[in-house]
Protein backbone atom coordinates (compact mmCIF):
# COMPACT_ATOMS: atom_id res chain seq x y z
CA UNK A 1 0.00 0.00 0.00
CA UNK A 2 1.19 3.26 -1.14
CA UNK A 3 2.61 6.17 1.52
CA UNK A 4 -0.11 8.57 1.51
CA UNK A 5 1.25 12.26 0.51
CA UNK A 6 2.37 14.52 2.24
CA UNK A 7 -0.17 17.47 2.93
CA UNK A 8 0.07 20.56 1.01
CA UNK A 9 2.67 22.77 2.47
CA UNK A 10 3.84 20.46 4.72
CA UNK A 11 6.98 17.85 5.11
CA UNK A 12 8.14 14.99 7.01
CA UNK A 13 10.98 13.87 9.13
CA UNK A 14 14.35 16.16 9.54
CA UNK A 15 17.08 13.69 8.90
CA UNK A 16 20.65 14.81 9.89
CA UNK A 17 23.58 14.19 7.92
CA UNK A 18 27.28 15.24 9.06
CA UNK A 19 28.94 16.44 6.20
CA UNK A 20 32.74 17.82 5.64
CA UNK A 21 31.89 21.14 6.68
CA UNK A 22 29.03 20.40 9.77
CA UNK A 23 25.73 18.99 9.13
CA UNK A 24 23.15 18.53 6.59
CA UNK A 25 19.15 18.95 8.15
CA UNK A 26 17.06 17.79 5.43
CA UNK A 27 13.57 16.68 4.73
CA UNK A 28 10.82 16.07 1.83
CA UNK A 29 8.73 19.46 1.61
CA UNK A 30 5.39 18.95 -0.45
CA UNK A 31 5.04 22.45 -2.55
CA UNK A 32 1.41 23.98 -2.99
CA UNK A 33 1.88 22.42 -6.90
CA UNK A 34 1.58 18.92 -5.26
CA UNK A 35 5.19 18.26 -6.08
CA UNK A 36 7.01 16.74 -3.23
CA UNK A 37 10.58 18.26 -2.88
CA UNK A 38 14.19 17.50 -0.70
CA UNK A 39 14.68 21.34 0.65
CA UNK A 40 17.98 21.04 3.03
CA UNK A 41 20.17 23.57 4.86
CA UNK A 42 24.29 22.88 5.70
CA UNK A 43 25.16 24.78 9.04
CA UNK A 44 28.00 23.72 11.40
CA UNK A 45 25.84 22.28 13.99
CA UNK A 46 23.27 20.39 14.19
CA UNK A 47 20.71 22.78 15.97
CA UNK A 48 22.25 25.15 13.81
CA UNK A 49 21.28 23.14 10.69
CA UNK A 50 17.84 22.26 12.07
CA UNK A 51 16.83 26.08 12.70
CA UNK A 52 17.68 27.03 9.22
CA UNK A 53 16.19 24.68 7.58
CA UNK A 54 13.18 24.99 9.49
CA UNK A 55 13.24 28.84 8.54
CA UNK A 56 13.69 28.02 5.10
CA UNK A 57 10.63 25.91 5.08
CA UNK A 58 8.80 28.39 6.87
CA UNK A 59 9.68 31.19 4.35
CA UNK A 60 9.20 28.81 1.53
CA UNK A 61 5.36 27.79 2.72
CA UNK A 62 5.25 31.98 2.68
CA UNK A 63 6.22 31.91 -0.71
CA UNK A 64 4.17 29.36 -2.01
CA UNK A 65 0.98 30.54 -0.31
CA UNK A 66 1.52 33.93 -2.34
CA UNK A 67 2.29 32.75 -5.64
CA UNK A 68 -0.62 30.29 -5.73
CA UNK A 69 -3.40 32.38 -4.26
CA UNK A 70 -4.27 34.51 -7.71
CA UNK A 71 -7.94 34.54 -9.00
CA UNK A 72 -6.73 32.27 -11.73
CA UNK A 73 -6.30 29.53 -8.44
CA UNK A 74 -8.68 26.63 -7.93
CA UNK A 75 -10.91 26.99 -5.10
CA UNK A 76 -9.54 22.88 -4.04
CA UNK A 77 -6.02 24.63 -3.75
CA UNK A 78 -6.68 27.81 -1.61
CA UNK A 79 -8.76 25.76 0.29
CA UNK A 80 -6.16 23.96 1.31
CA UNK A 81 -3.89 26.07 2.13
CA UNK A 82 -6.57 28.00 4.56
CA UNK A 83 -7.73 24.53 6.05
CA UNK A 84 -3.83 24.02 6.94
CA UNK A 85 -4.12 27.40 9.18
CA UNK A 86 -6.27 26.52 10.89
CA UNK A 87 -4.21 24.68 13.58
CA UNK A 88 -2.26 27.85 13.94
CA UNK A 89 -5.22 29.72 14.28
CA UNK A 90 -5.73 27.68 18.18
CA UNK A 91 -8.77 25.63 16.24
CA UNK A 92 -10.26 23.11 18.38
CA UNK A 93 -9.53 19.53 16.87
CA UNK A 94 -13.38 19.03 16.86
CA UNK A 95 -13.62 22.25 14.93
CA UNK A 96 -11.16 21.60 12.31
CA UNK A 97 -12.39 17.84 12.24
CA UNK A 98 -16.16 19.45 11.21
CA UNK A 99 -14.48 21.81 9.12
CA UNK A 100 -12.38 19.53 7.41
CA UNK A 101 -15.86 16.99 7.05
CA UNK A 102 -17.66 20.19 4.50
CA UNK A 103 -14.57 20.88 2.51
CA UNK A 104 -14.35 17.19 1.58
CA UNK A 105 -18.29 15.87 1.63
CA UNK A 106 -20.14 19.37 0.16
CA UNK A 107 -17.72 22.05 -0.92
CA UNK A 108 -14.78 20.58 -2.78
CA UNK A 109 -16.96 18.14 -4.26
CA UNK A 110 -18.99 21.25 -5.75
CA UNK A 111 -16.56 23.77 -6.47
CA UNK A 112 -13.30 22.85 -5.82
CA UNK A 113 -12.12 23.07 -9.29
CA UNK A 114 -13.51 26.43 -9.53
CA UNK A 115 -11.18 29.10 -10.29
CA UNK A 116 -11.32 31.91 -7.19
CA UNK A 117 -12.16 34.94 -10.32
CA UNK A 118 -15.26 33.07 -10.76
CA UNK A 119 -16.66 32.59 -6.96
CA UNK A 120 -19.60 34.45 -7.81
CA UNK A 121 -22.95 35.30 -5.10
CA UNK A 122 -24.92 33.76 -7.40
CA UNK A 123 -22.48 30.76 -7.23
CA UNK A 124 -22.18 30.32 -3.90
CA UNK A 125 -25.87 31.25 -3.22
CA UNK A 126 -26.41 28.76 -5.09
CA UNK A 127 -24.47 25.81 -4.40
CA UNK A 128 -25.37 26.60 -0.41
CA UNK A 129 -29.64 26.36 -1.46
CA UNK A 130 -28.45 22.81 -2.90
CA UNK A 131 -27.18 21.79 0.33
CA UNK A 132 -29.48 22.93 2.58
CA UNK A 133 -32.31 20.97 0.22
CA UNK A 134 -30.49 17.50 0.39
CA UNK A 135 -28.36 18.15 4.13
CA UNK A 136 -30.06 20.64 6.30
CA UNK A 137 -29.72 24.21 7.05
CA UNK A 138 -27.45 23.22 9.55
CA UNK A 139 -24.40 21.81 7.17
CA UNK A 140 -25.36 24.35 5.28
CA UNK A 141 -24.60 26.93 7.51
CA UNK A 142 -21.14 25.30 8.09
CA UNK A 143 -20.32 24.60 4.43
CA UNK A 144 -21.12 28.68 4.45
CA UNK A 145 -18.43 29.35 7.06
CA UNK A 146 -15.84 26.91 5.39
CA UNK A 147 -16.31 29.16 1.93
CA UNK A 148 -16.42 32.55 3.37
CA UNK A 149 -12.87 31.71 5.49
CA UNK A 150 -11.77 30.52 1.76
CA UNK A 151 -12.90 33.39 0.20
CA UNK A 152 -11.46 35.70 2.68
CA UNK A 153 -7.46 34.22 2.44
CA UNK A 154 -8.20 34.79 -1.00
CA UNK A 155 -9.32 39.00 -0.48
CA UNK A 156 -5.98 39.02 1.65
CA UNK A 157 -4.10 38.07 -1.18
CA UNK A 158 -5.94 40.42 -3.49
CA UNK A 159 -7.58 37.46 -5.67
CA UNK A 160 -11.15 39.03 -4.79
CA UNK A 161 -11.99 42.23 -4.29
CA UNK A 162 -14.70 41.24 -1.64
CA UNK A 163 -15.77 37.86 0.09
CA UNK A 164 -19.06 37.10 -2.25
CA UNK A 165 -20.27 35.15 1.16
CA UNK A 166 -21.22 38.27 2.26
CA UNK A 167 -24.36 38.73 -0.21
CA UNK A 168 -25.55 35.53 -0.24
CA UNK A 169 -29.20 34.35 1.51
CA UNK A 170 -29.02 34.04 5.13
CA UNK A 171 -29.29 30.18 6.50
CA UNK A 172 -31.53 30.27 9.41
CA UNK A 173 -30.28 27.23 12.19
CA UNK A 174 -33.15 28.12 14.58
CA UNK A 175 -34.59 24.48 16.05
CA UNK A 176 -38.29 23.75 14.79
CA UNK A 177 -39.30 23.56 18.18
CA UNK A 178 -39.00 25.38 20.93
CA UNK A 179 -36.97 24.14 24.13
CA UNK A 180 -39.09 24.46 26.84
CA UNK A 181 -38.04 24.92 30.33
CA UNK A 182 -39.35 22.85 33.32
CA UNK A 183 -40.69 24.02 37.03
CA UNK A 184 -39.16 22.67 39.95
CA UNK A 185 -42.12 20.35 40.31
CA UNK A 186 -41.90 18.93 37.08
CA UNK A 187 -37.97 18.11 37.36
CA UNK A 188 -38.52 16.74 40.73
CA UNK A 189 -41.12 14.29 38.92
CA UNK A 190 -38.75 13.37 36.64
CA UNK A 191 -35.82 12.74 39.32
CA UNK A 192 -38.20 10.68 40.79
CA UNK A 193 -39.03 8.75 38.02
CA UNK A 194 -35.50 8.27 36.84
CA UNK A 195 -34.85 6.92 40.62
CA UNK A 196 -37.12 4.27 40.45
CA UNK A 197 -36.85 2.50 36.39
CA UNK A 198 -34.94 -0.17 36.04
CA UNK A 199 -33.65 0.40 33.07
CA UNK A 200 -32.54 4.19 33.89
CA UNK A 201 -30.84 2.32 36.68
CA UNK A 202 -29.09 -0.06 34.54
CA UNK A 203 -27.73 2.91 32.16
CA UNK A 204 -26.66 5.07 35.26
CA UNK A 205 -28.63 7.82 34.15
CA UNK A 206 -30.55 8.95 37.48
CA UNK A 207 -27.26 10.37 39.69
CA UNK A 208 -26.99 12.08 35.76
CA UNK A 209 -30.09 13.98 35.30
CA UNK A 210 -29.97 14.92 38.87
CA UNK A 211 -26.89 16.61 38.15
CA UNK A 212 -28.00 18.11 34.91
CA UNK A 213 -30.89 19.26 36.93
CA UNK A 214 -28.88 20.96 39.56
CA UNK A 215 -26.06 22.67 37.64
CA UNK A 216 -27.50 23.81 34.08
CA UNK A 217 -24.18 22.27 32.92
CA UNK A 218 -23.70 20.60 29.17
CA UNK A 219 -23.87 17.07 29.40
CA UNK A 220 -20.86 16.91 27.12
CA UNK A 221 -19.06 18.75 30.40
CA UNK A 222 -20.65 16.78 32.82
CA UNK A 223 -19.46 13.63 31.13
CA UNK A 224 -16.01 14.74 30.92
CA UNK A 225 -15.91 16.02 34.94
CA UNK A 226 -13.66 13.97 37.02
CA UNK A 227 -13.70 13.33 41.38
CA UNK A 228 -10.93 16.05 41.35
CA UNK A 229 -13.06 18.72 39.47
CA UNK A 230 -15.38 18.49 42.68
CA UNK A 231 -14.82 20.72 46.35
CA UNK A 232 -17.84 18.63 48.05
CA UNK A 233 -16.26 19.89 51.31
CA UNK A 234 -16.49 23.69 49.40
CA UNK A 235 -19.71 22.42 47.73
CA UNK A 236 -18.38 23.20 44.58
CA UNK A 237 -17.55 22.58 41.03
CA UNK A 238 -14.84 22.71 38.34
CA UNK A 239 -16.11 23.14 34.62
CA UNK A 240 -12.77 22.28 32.76
CA UNK A 241 -13.39 20.37 29.47
CA UNK A 242 -16.11 18.39 27.71
CA UNK A 243 -16.38 15.21 26.15
CA UNK A 244 -15.94 14.99 22.11
CA UNK A 245 -15.12 12.04 19.62
CA UNK A 246 -12.43 12.82 16.96
CA UNK A 247 -11.71 10.76 14.16
CA UNK A 248 -8.87 8.29 14.46
CA UNK A 249 -8.98 9.05 18.29
CA UNK A 250 -12.56 8.11 19.38
CA UNK A 251 -14.13 9.63 22.53
CA UNK A 252 -11.60 12.14 24.51
CA UNK A 253 -12.07 14.97 26.90
CA UNK A 254 -11.46 17.97 25.17
CA UNK A 255 -9.37 19.94 27.85
CA UNK A 256 -11.34 23.45 27.59
CA UNK A 257 -14.92 23.71 27.30
CA UNK A 258 -16.77 24.78 24.32
CA UNK A 259 -15.73 28.23 25.14
CA UNK A 260 -13.41 29.98 27.08
CA UNK A 261 -16.73 31.22 28.99
CA UNK A 262 -17.17 27.29 30.07
CA UNK A 263 -14.25 27.16 32.65
CA UNK A 264 -15.76 28.41 35.55
CA UNK A 265 -16.43 27.31 39.17
CA UNK A 266 -19.60 27.05 40.46
CA UNK A 267 -21.31 26.41 43.96
CA UNK A 268 -23.79 23.40 44.16
CA UNK A 269 -26.93 22.69 45.71
CA UNK A 270 -26.77 21.10 49.36
CA UNK A 271 -29.21 17.93 47.62
CA UNK A 272 -26.86 17.64 44.88
CA UNK A 273 -23.60 17.36 47.12
CA UNK A 274 -25.41 14.78 48.85
CA UNK A 275 -26.15 13.13 45.86
CA UNK A 276 -22.12 13.44 44.87
CA UNK A 277 -20.82 12.04 48.21
CA UNK A 278 -23.28 8.69 47.57
CA UNK A 279 -22.32 8.33 44.47
CA UNK A 280 -18.30 9.28 45.45
CA UNK A 281 -18.92 6.22 47.89
CA UNK A 282 -19.76 3.86 45.13
CA UNK A 283 -18.02 5.31 41.94
CA UNK A 284 -14.93 6.74 43.70
CA UNK A 285 -12.24 4.12 42.59
CA UNK A 286 -13.03 5.34 39.13
CA UNK A 287 -11.73 8.86 37.62
CA UNK A 288 -14.40 10.23 36.18
CA UNK A 289 -17.92 10.80 37.71
CA UNK A 290 -20.00 10.26 35.05
CA UNK A 291 -18.83 6.96 33.86
CA UNK A 292 -19.30 4.34 30.75
CA UNK A 293 -21.55 2.04 33.22
CA UNK A 294 -20.23 -1.20 32.49
CA UNK A 295 -16.30 0.07 31.25
CA UNK A 296 -15.15 3.11 33.91
CA UNK A 297 -14.32 4.98 30.42
CA UNK A 298 -15.59 8.07 28.78
CA UNK A 299 -19.15 8.14 28.47
CA UNK A 300 -20.46 8.09 25.13
CA UNK A 301 -22.73 11.38 24.23
CA UNK A 302 -24.64 9.38 21.86
CA UNK A 303 -25.81 6.49 23.77
CA UNK A 304 -26.03 8.55 26.37
CA UNK A 305 -28.74 10.68 24.84
CA UNK A 306 -30.20 7.85 23.04
CA UNK A 307 -30.58 6.21 26.86
CA UNK A 308 -32.30 9.95 27.67
CA UNK A 309 -34.70 9.71 24.52
CA UNK A 310 -35.60 6.64 25.32
CA UNK A 311 -36.13 7.75 28.92
CA UNK A 312 -38.04 10.48 28.41
CA UNK A 313 -40.35 8.54 26.01
CA UNK A 314 -41.00 6.01 28.07
CA UNK A 315 -42.10 8.38 30.76
CA UNK A 316 -44.37 10.73 28.24
CA UNK A 317 -42.26 13.61 27.82
CA UNK A 318 -40.94 13.24 24.65
CA UNK A 319 -40.52 16.86 24.26
CA UNK A 320 -37.10 16.64 27.51
CA UNK A 321 -33.81 16.43 26.57
CA UNK A 322 -30.58 17.14 28.14
CA UNK A 323 -30.91 20.84 27.14
CA UNK A 324 -33.81 21.27 28.69
CA UNK A 325 -32.47 21.32 31.63
CA UNK A 326 -30.26 24.54 30.85
CA UNK A 327 -33.19 26.48 30.01
CA UNK A 328 -34.76 24.94 33.60
CA UNK A 329 -31.65 26.52 35.02
CA UNK A 330 -31.82 29.87 34.11
CA UNK A 331 -35.58 29.92 33.94
CA UNK A 332 -36.12 29.38 37.95
CA UNK A 333 -32.83 32.08 38.15
CA UNK A 334 -34.65 34.30 36.37
CA UNK A 335 -38.07 33.84 37.77
CA UNK A 336 -36.65 34.16 41.32
CA UNK A 337 -34.86 37.72 40.17
CA UNK A 338 -31.47 36.91 39.77
CA UNK A 339 -29.75 39.17 36.60
CA UNK A 340 -28.87 37.79 32.91
CA UNK A 341 -25.00 37.84 34.22
CA UNK A 342 -25.29 35.86 36.75
CA UNK A 343 -27.42 32.85 34.52
CA UNK A 344 -24.35 33.51 31.70
CA UNK A 345 -21.75 32.61 34.33
CA UNK A 346 -23.95 29.95 35.35
CA UNK A 347 -24.90 28.18 31.92
CA UNK A 348 -20.84 29.42 30.58
CA UNK A 349 -22.05 31.45 27.51
CA UNK A 350 -19.14 32.66 25.74
CA UNK A 351 -21.61 35.14 23.99
CA UNK A 352 -24.64 34.83 25.93
CA UNK A 353 -27.92 35.86 23.90
CA UNK A 354 -29.50 33.56 25.66
CA UNK A 355 -28.88 35.39 29.13
CA UNK A 356 -29.58 39.06 27.15
CA UNK A 357 -26.73 41.35 26.85
CA UNK A 358 -24.00 40.39 28.98
CA UNK A 359 -20.63 39.43 28.68
CA UNK A 360 -18.29 36.25 28.57
CA UNK A 361 -14.94 34.85 29.98
CA UNK A 362 -16.08 35.91 33.63
CA UNK A 363 -15.67 33.00 36.27
CA UNK A 364 -18.38 34.05 39.73
CA UNK A 365 -18.72 31.07 41.89
CA UNK A 366 -21.31 32.49 43.29
CA UNK A 367 -23.66 32.98 40.86
CA UNK A 368 -26.92 32.51 43.00
CA UNK A 369 -28.28 29.18 41.34
CA UNK A 370 -26.97 26.92 44.10
CA UNK A 371 -29.80 29.01 46.43
CA UNK A 372 -32.24 29.16 44.05
CA UNK A 373 -31.89 25.01 42.82
CA UNK A 374 -32.23 23.87 46.28
CA UNK A 375 -36.16 23.56 45.41
CA UNK A 376 -35.21 20.28 43.15
CA UNK A 377 -34.20 18.65 46.34
CA UNK A 378 -36.06 15.42 47.65
CA UNK A 379 -38.65 16.80 50.02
Amino acid sequence: MARPALPLGTYGAIRIYEVPTGFRARTLYRDFDGKTRHVEAIRRTKGAATRALTEALRDRARTDAKSIITGDARVGDVAAIWFASLQDDGRSPSTIQLYGDRLDKQVLPAIGNVRVRELTVGLIDRHLKAVKAKHGNAIAKTSRTVISGICGLAVRHDALLANPCRDVARISTKPKRETKALDAERIRAIRGWFSTDATAQYRDLPDLVAFLAGTGLRIGEACALRWTDLDLGEGTVTVRGTVVRLRGQGLTIKPSPKSKAGSRILELPSWCVAMLRRRQAVHGDVELVFAAPRSGKVRDLSNTRRGLREAFAKMGVSDVTSHTFRRSVATLMDEAGLSARHGADQLGHANPTETMNSYWGRKVRKTGAAEVLEVLGDN
